[in-house]
């Protein structure tokens, strides 16, 4: 099996892969990108504001999903307990964040991907002709 030398723990991807990972965490976007979700995980009144959003979001979709019909009352104390939330600084960080940090692992796992695929380093050319749809396969969803 001659992937399994390409995984190996001292094998030339793997250092590179090491190096990448490295270069990640010294990235200085990063590390604030870190600090925001540290800041957030550390306020307990952010993250119970979150967390109630989150689940009211989730329950009204729910009923929505399953054919219920929302009242207007339900749907304004949603936005209102949204736009609180986005009116909180830590939570707001901590979701720009969280996006931030989704986008930067999805590019670089595309841009793996792609390498694989291709069987050579990606030009921007190729990655902007893979970018079509929602999932970035082109399929068109």
């Amino acid at each position: 099996m001659r992937c399994m030398s390409m995984i190996a723990k001292d094998s030339n991807v793997m250092q590179k892969t090491r190096d990448l990972c490295e270069a990640i965490t010294q990235d200085i976007e990063f590390l604030a990108l870190q600090g925001q979700v540290e800041r957030f995980l550390e306020d307990d009144a952010s993250k119970l504001q979150y967390q109630s959003v989150h689940e009211k979001g989730e329950e009204l979709h729910q009923k929505q999903h399953s054919g219920v019909e929302l009242s207007e009352t339900e749907i304004k104390n949603f936005e209102e307990a949204r736009d609180g939330l986005l009116e909180n600084e830590v939570a707001r960080d901590f979701m720009d964040a969280q996006q931030n940090l989704q986008t930067l692992q999805q590019t670089i796992t595309k841009y793996v991907g792609m390498t694989m695929e291709l069987g050579r380093v990606p030009q921007p050319e190729d990655m902007q002709d893979s970018s079509g749809g929602c999932c970035g396969g082109g399929c068109g969803c």
